[in-house]
C-alpha cells in the first residue's frame, strides 16, 4: 500500500469526527445535513497508526484469501472506530443508502413509485405501486415479480439496493420493466415514465366503529408531514369528525422541524421541547399562536417502536395535557440530535450532539415516555387480528367526551 494511501487512510481515521472546520447549515433530529468542509491534520499523528500499519502489513504479506479494496478498508475502520464510542446513534453511511436517506426524507424523489421487497434472501424481488404514482399508471400491479430493468435479468445475486439503482432515474426518462403479474405465466413488459414521487407519510380516515373519531396515522416525519396532518386534520373534520386518534406506533422518527411543526397545529404558544448541546444554552422550540386544531379531543397511540421525533411529539401533547398516551408498551427512548456531516465521497457520519427534554424536562433519551393507559395485548387479540391499543383508545375517548359534556 503506498505511502500517500496510509497518510490519507490516517487523516480519515484522526479527524472524521472533528466538526470545528466543517461549514454547518443544520437541523436537529435523526438527520441533519451540513455542507462539507476542508479538514487539515499535523503530518506527526500519522505516527500513532504505525502499530496498525504495522499489523495491517503482516495480513496484506500472509493472509490466505481476497483482500479488501482501498475503499472497503477505509470504510471498515471508519466503523471500527466510531464502535468504540459506544453510541448506537453515532454511525458511518455509504453513499448509495446517504442517497437513498436523503431522498426519503425530503419525501420526493425521481422515481417510478413502488416499492421494492425481496421477502426471502436470494429469493424473487417483488414490486408494490404507491396509490397515485407513474407505476400504478403504468400497469404495475401488487404482487407483482420483477424479472429485468431495461433487459437486465434480475438474478439472485443483485441486491434490493442494486435493483432499486436501475429502477430510479433522471424524472422524464423511461425505464422498462419485465414483470410476471400474480397468477400469470407469461411475463410482461412495461414502460414507465420515471418522474417526482411523493411518499406519503400520513393515511387517515374515519373509524367504522365511530364515525366521529377520525384515525390519522403517520408512519414517520418527512419535509411534508405537517402539511400531510393538516389536510388529514381538515379532511376528517369535514366529514364530520370530533374527536382525533393520532397513531405514532413503529413510527420511528425522522425531521425535528416537522414534529415540532406537527405538535404546532394542536399547541398554542409554550415549549414544545427543549434541547441541550455540547457548549451551548438551552434551546426551546415554542408552539406558535396560531394553531389548526386547539380543542378537539385526542389520544395518541404508542409502542416500543415510537422513537425520536415520534417521542417528541408525543411527549409534548402529553406534558402539556393535550392529549393521553395509549399503548401497549413504554416508547424506545431514542431523544438525542445527530449532525449529519457528508463526506467527499458521498458518504456520510452521523454524531450524536444534543440530547432532548420534553416541556416538563423529562429526558427522553434511554428512558422514553410512559403510556398513561397501559394496555396488555394478548396472543388471543393477535390471533383474531384485533386491534386491542386502538379499542381501548376509542373507549377513553368516549370518557373524555362524556367529563367535558
Amino acid at each position: 500500500m503506498s505511502e500517500r494511501l496510509r497518510n490519507l487512510f490516517a487523516t480519515l481515521l484522526l479527524l472524521l469526527l472533528a466538526v470545528s472546520a466543517f461549514v454547518a447549515g443544520y437541523f436537529t433530529n435523526d438527520f441533519l445535513e451540513m455542507r462539507r468542509g476542508e479538514v487539515t491534520v499535523q503530518t506527526e499523528d500519522a505516527s500513532e497508526f504505525a502499530l496498525f500499519w504495522e499489523a495491517w502489513g503482516r495480513v496484506e504479506d500472509n493472509f490466505f484469501g481476497e483482500l479488501p479494496t482501498p475503499k472497503e478498508l477505509t470504510y471498515g475502520a471508519i466503523r471500527g472506530s466510531i464502535a468504540l464510542l459506544g453510541d448506537p446513534y453515532t454511525f458511518f453511511v455509504e453513499p448509495i443508502d446517504r442517497e437513498i436517506e436523503r431522498q426519503s426524507l425530503q419525501g420526493t424523489f425521481g422515481g417510478i413509485g413502488a416499492t421494492v421487497t425481496r421477502p426471502e434472501e436470494g429469493g424473487p424481488i417483488y414490486l408494490e405501486p404507491i396509490p397515485g404514482n407513474p407505476a400504478e399508471a403504468a400497469g404495475i400491479l401488487s404482487g407483482d415479480e420483477l424479472l429485468a430493468v431495461d433487459g437486465v435479468e434480475i438474478t439472485p445475486e443483485f441486491t434490493v439496493q442494486e435493483v432499486v439503482e436501475r429502477v430510479r432515474g433522471e424524472k422524464g426518462t423511461q425505464v422498462v420493466l419485465t414483470v410476471l403479474h400474480p397468477d400469470e405465466t407469461e411475463p410482461v413488459d412495461i414502460t414507465v415514465e420515471r418522474g417526482d414521487i411523493l411518499i406519503p407519510s400520513v393515511s387517515y380516515r374515519l373509524l367504522r366503529e365511530n364515525d366521529q373519531v377520525g384515525y390519522i396515522q403517520l408512519s414517520r416525519f418527512s419535509g411534508e408531514s405537517a402539511n400531510e396532518i393538516e389536510t388529514a386534520v381538515l379532511d376528517l373534520q369535514s366529514q364530520g369528525a370530533t374527536q382525533l386518534i393520532l397513531d405514532l406506533r413503529g413510527n420511528g422518527g425522522g425531521l425535528l422541524d416537522a414534529a415540532v411543526a406537527v405538535a404546532d397545529h394542536f399547541l398554542t404558544d409554550g415549549p414544545i421541547l427543549y434541547q441541550q448541546s455540547r457548549g451551548e444554552d438551552e434551546r426551546v422550540y415554542e408552539a406558535s399562536r396560531d394553531t389548526l386544531a386547539p380543542d378537539i379531543p385526542i389520544m395518541v397511540l404508542v409502542d416500543g417502536g415510537s422513537a425520536s421525533s415520534s417521542e417528541i411529539l408525543a411527549g409534548a401533547l402529553q406534558d402539556r395535557g393535550r392529549a393521553l398516551l395509549v399503548g401497549s408498551s413504554p416508547t424506545f427512548g431514542k431523544g438525542s440530535v445527530q449532525l449529519v456531516y457528508d463526506l467527499s465521497d458521498g458518504s456520510s457520519v452521523h454524531v450524536t450532539s444534543s440530547r432532548w427534554y420534553t416541556p416538563d424536562h423529562h429526558q427522553l433519551d434511554q428512558q422514553g415516555l410512559q403510556p398513561d393507559i397501559l394496555v396488555t395485548v394478548t396472543q388471543e387479540d393477535i390471533d383474531n387480528g384485533r386491534d386491542a391499543v386502538l379499542n381501548q383508545a376509542l373507549v377513553e375517548l368516549q370518557k373524555l367526551v362524556q367529563l367535558e359534556k
